[in-house]
C-alpha cells in the first residue's frame, strides 16, 4: 500500500513539474518590422487590391491595433525600439545620414551617423536576463562598430536591398525576404532551454520597387481598388512580405511554441506615396501625408499582436500606443527590470495585450522631424483626440479633432486658440526635456533653389533609387 501511495505521488509530480516549468517559463518575442508599409496598406485594414493572408490570419489570432504610431521615418523608429527612449534625445530625427537642402529657409540640425553604444538596448536588457537573441534584416542605427553585434544582438545577419546576390554558399541570387525568413526559421527552431528574442527587419516595401515574375504578372493582371494605386510591383513586394509572416508563425507553431510565443507586426512609419520622380506607389487613405511627414499618413502603421491563450483572438484596441512602448512592453513580459541608468519614453502595453479594453495611464504622444523630407520642419504633439503640428518655417500652427477628423481636414487652431496654446506650450516643454535639436535660419536661403538637394546640380533631381 505504501509503495503504490509514493509511486502515485511520484507519479504526480512528473505529471505536474513539466506543467509549472512551462506555466513558469519566459516567453518568447518576436518583432517584424516592415519598412515604409502604410496604414492602410493590409487586407486586415480594408485594402481590397494588396492581397496579406497570412497577416489576416495574425489579425484574426491575435490583436490589432488601429491607432498605433512610429516615427516618421526609419532610422527615429529604429531607435525608439532598441531604446526605449524618444529619438530626439538622441538627435535621430532623420534617417542616417539624412539629406540636406543647403538652400532651403532653414538649417536642419545634423543627424549622428549611429545609435551610442552607450544605451542599453533591449537585446542587451533581455540578454542579461537570460534571453538568446537573433537579429536578421536591415539596422540603419551605424556601420562598423555600431552594428546590431556591438547592441547585444548575438547572432546577427545584416541585409539591404530585396535580393541577396549569389554566393559561394548560395548559387543563385535569393530575394531577401526569402532568405531573412530562412534564417529566422532556423533560429526558431534551435533546441535550446533559453527563452529567445528575435528581430526580422525587412526592406520590403521600400523603393526601388521589385518582385518576383510571377507576382508581378499576378497582379498585374488583377482588379484594381478604386482610389488606391494598385502597383503590381508594390502588390508583389507586400506578397513576398507577407509569406514571411506566414512562415515565421508556421516555424513558432511547429515549435510548439505558440502559447509561448508573442508576435508582434510593425511598420518603421507610414507609407511612401510618391517619389521624388513622381511615380505614385501607394497610398495612406483615409489618413493625410506619407512618410517623411507627421500627419497621420506619415506616422500611423499597421501593427498586429499574437500570443494565443493570452491575447483575446480577433480583437481591435483603439489605444494610442507607440513604438517606444515596444521597449517596457518586451521587458515586463520577459520579467526583467528597465534600466535605472537611462530614461524610459514608453510605457509597457503588457496590460493592453491581455485585455484590449484596459486604459493606459498615458494621454499624450509626441513627434519631432526638424528636418525636410517629405513635408518642412515640424514637431507635434497628440494629447486625447486633439493633435497639434507646429512648423518651424513660418510658425503655423494646425490643430485638429482626430475623433472628428482622422483624415486631418479641419484645421481647428482659430477656432481653439486657447487649446492650441496650451499644446504648443506642451510641444515646447517636451522638446526642452528631451533636449530636442530645432532648426535655424538658414544664411544661404535661396527661394528659387530652396526645395534642391545637397549633391544635385541645377535641374536633377535624385532617383527613386537614391531615395532613403
Amino acid at each position: 500500500m505504501r509503495f503504490l501511495l509514493l509511486r502515485s505521488i511520484a507519479l504526480g509530480l512528473c505529471l505536474w513539474v513539466p506543467r509549472a516549468l512551462a506555466e513558469t517559463a519566459k516567453p518568447n518575442l518576436i518583432i517584424i518590422l516592415a519598412d515604409d508599409l502604410g496604414w492602410a496598406d493590409l487586407s486586415c485594414y480594408g485594402n481590397t487590391f494588396n492581397e496579406t493572408p497570412h497577416l489576416d490570419r495574425l489579425a484574426r489570432e491575435g490583436l490589432r491595433f488601429t491607432q498605433f504610431y512610429a516615427g516618421p521615418v526609419c532610422s527615429p523608429t529604429r531607435t525608439n525600439l532598441q531604446s526605449g527612449q524618444d529619438q530626439a534625445r538622441f538627435g535621430i530625427t532623420q534617417h542616417i545620414p539624412g539629406h540636406r537642402r543647403p538652400y532651403a529657409r532653414l538649417t536642419d540640425p545634423v543627424v549622428p551617423g549611429q545609435l551610442p553604444l552607450e544605451v542599453e538596448t533591449l537585446a542587451e536588457r533581455l540578454g542579461a536576463s537570460g534571453y538568446r537573441t537573433g537579429y536578421f534584416g536591415k539596422w540603419h542605427l551605424g556601420g562598423a562598430g555600431f552594428s546590431p553585434a556591438q547592441q547585444g544582438w548575438q547572432t546577427v545577419h545584416e541585409t539591404q536591398g530585396h535580393t541577396q546576390s549569389a554566393t559561394a554558399d548560395r548559387p543563385a541570387p535569393q530575394r531577401t525576404a526569402e532568405y531573412l525568413t530562412d534564417r529566422a526559421v532556423n533560429f526558431i527552431a534551435q533546441r535550446s532551454t533559453q527563452p529567445f528574442l528575435l528581430q526580422v527587419s525587412h526592406y520590403a516595401v521600400h523603393i526601388p520597387l521589385s518582385t518576383t515574375p510571377e507576382l508581378e504578372r499576378k497582379f498585374s493582371a488583377k482588379s484594381k481598388m478604386p482610389g488606391y494605386p494598385c502597383n503590381p510591383l508594390y502588390a508583389g513586394l507586400l506578397a513576398e512580405l507577407d509569406a514571411s509572416v506566414g512562415r515565421i508563425a508556421a516555424a513558432v507553431d511547429a515549435a510548439g511554441l505558440a502559447e509561448n510565443t508573442l508576435i508582434v507586426f510593425l511598420s518603421d512609419n507610414g507609407g511612401l506615396e510618391t517619389e521624388q520622380s513622381g511615380r505614385i506607389v501607394t497610398s495612406n487613405r483615409p489618413l493625410r501625408g506619407e512618410k517623411g511627414s507627421l500627419y497621420e499618413g506619415g506616422i500611423r502603421i499597421p501593427a498586429i499582436a499574437r500570443w494565443p491563450g493570452t491575447i483575446p483572438a480577433g480583437r481591435e484596441s483603439a489605444t494610442p500606443a507607440i513604438t517606444t512602448d515596444v521597449y517596457p512592453t518586451f521587458v515586463e513580459i520577459g520579467r526583467a527590470t528597465l534600466p535605472t541608468t537611462q530614461p524610459q519614453d514608453g510605457v509597457s502595453l503588457a496590460a493592453v495585450l491581455r485585455d484590449p479594453t484596459t486604459p493606459l495611464a498615458r494621454d499624450t504622444l509626441h513627434w519631432h522631424l526638424p528636418h525636410y523630407h517629405h513635408s518642412t520642419p515640424a514637431s507635434s504633439i497628440r494629447r486625447g483626440d486633439w493633435k497639434l503640428i507646429e512648423f518651424f518655417e513660418d510658425g503655423v500652427l494646425e490643430l485638429y479633432d482626430l475623433a472628428a477628423d482622422p483624415s486631418e481636414r479641419t484645421n481647428l487652431a482659430t477656432r481653439e486658440p486657447a487649446r492650441a496654446r496650451e499644446l504648443r506650450a506642451a510641444l515646447a516643454a517636451w522638446r526642452t526635456r528631451v533636449g530636442a535639436r530645432l532648426p535655424q535660419p538658414n544664411p544661404l536661403y535661396d527661394p528659387a533653389r530652396a526645395t534642391e538637394l545637397a549633391g544635385a546640380r541645377t535641374g536633377e533631381q535624385k532617383t527613386k533609387a537614391q531615395q532613403p
